[in-house]
């Protein structure tokens, strides 16, 4: 049985991610899926500039190419002020069935071994056994929400109040080169989306956070109809988002995670694919030095690379957990530009707070009081 430098469990952006990191750096890789591609992922689909920058320092230059950029997002805050401006950097709405088959194709052309095979049962050993099928020095798990490897790991799902559930589906739309997202009081912190797609449809969806009770699709359906009336899809598909709130540790020996298995989804937005394919690449150039400390030299890496943004975005995503306080952001980003592109930064890509917007906000909140007063 032959022995792999590095085997990923999952093909999807943080594993493709990985994949192509490792390759980079010599080693020999398996990437394992479930599914054939091309295959469709519930997701909103929305690809940062910056995830885009990460892709292209892997070889893979072209992976919205074909896809009109969207230029601006309008935000509507809980109370209803609204904010609509030009994004700091162009974003695009490539669907999944697309983009993670062209990252895939990326990998497969540089080295990877992709096989079809699901993932039951990991054995951390030397070497790491999969099923008794395959072998590698270090294993990468980049399997989504419920994660064979991070279940390997002892560790389980994230807890109510640090996950979220969303449903998605295509549904005509004008192509107006804008994003859109649209907040509300009720079931807070929740929202809908519009993201075109440049061809005459749209990605668009509803998310809010779980807090211990199940959630039907029908009532999703109904909250997606009510913050877009007359734009539902007729299809949804669900999916839930762990978010980065609650992490579990990075890996242990020659095991590490990636991507929805680590829980790396922006509290704020429910974004996850510039950290799914930052984190795999990060976890595959770890990997390809060799399964001594791999564990360790990644979560560094992490830490390095986006400690402080985690940081801000957990503390951010506490403070908006007041409406009010969400809506004092809005309606900050409305009346200065610095302000809002630190908030899509934030929430998108790897932002960080400062004194400044955290000061207009709560310049807001007090002018607010005063009239209220």
């Amino acid at each position: 049985m032959d022995v792999y430098d590095v085997a990923v469990i999952g093909a999807g952006p943080a594993g493709s991610a990985a994949a192509l990191a490792a390759l980079r750096a010599g080693a020999s890789v398996l990437l394992l899926d479930r599914a054939a591609f091309p295959r469709d992922k519930p997701c909103g689909d929305g690809i940062a500039a910056e995830a885009l920058d990460v892709l292209a320092a892997l070889g893979v230059p072209d992976a919205a190419a074909g896809f009109r950029s969207v230029e601006r997002l309008r935000l509507v805050a809980p109370g209803g002020a609204a904010v609509a401006r030009t994004l700091p950097r162009p974003a695009h709405t490539v669907p999944r069935k697309i983009f993670d088959e062209r990252l895939v194709r990326a990998a497969v052309a540089q080295g990877a071994d992709l096989r079809l095979h699901k993932a039951h049962r990991v054995r951390v050993d030397d070497p790491i056994v999969i099923d008794e099928t395959y072998r590698a020095r270090v294993l990468i798990g980049a399997d989504g929400a419920g994660s064979v490897v991070r279940r390997a790991l002892g560790h389980g799902a994230n807890p109510a109040g640090h996950l979220a559930i969303a449903i998605r589906g295509y549904a005509p739309a004008a192509d107006t080169g804008e994003q859109v997202i649209v907040t509300t009081r009720q079931r807070w912190p929740a929202y809908a989306w519009q993201f075109p797609i440049g061809d005459g449809t749209a990605n668009v969806g509803y998310g809010e956070l779980l807090r211990g009770r199940a959630l039907s699709r029908a009532y999703l359906r109904r909250r997606l109809d009510e913050l877009l009336p007359g734009s539902g899809p007729v299809r949804v598909s669900g999916h839930h988002l762990p978010l980065s709130t609650r992490r579990p540790a990075a890996g242990r020996g020659s095991v590490l995670l990636a991507g929805d298995a680590l829980s790396l989804i922006n509290p704020l937005t429910g974004e996850g694919i510039f950290y799914a394919v930052l984190s795999g690449a990060l976890a595959g150039a770890e990997a390809a030095r060799g399964p001594r400390d791999a564990a360790r030299r990644y979560r560094d890496a992490l830490r390095r690379r986006l400690g402080r943004h985690l940081r801000h975005s957990a503390f951010a995503a506490g403070l908006t957990g007041w409406p009010h306080v969400a809506d004092a952001a809005v309606s900050a980003a409305a009346s200065d530009a610095r302000t809002f592109n630190r908030m899509v930064e934030l929430g998108l890509a790897d932002g960080l707070l400062d004194a400044r917007t955290i000061g207009r906000i709560g310049w807001r909140m007090v002018q607010w009081q005063a009239v209220a007063a």
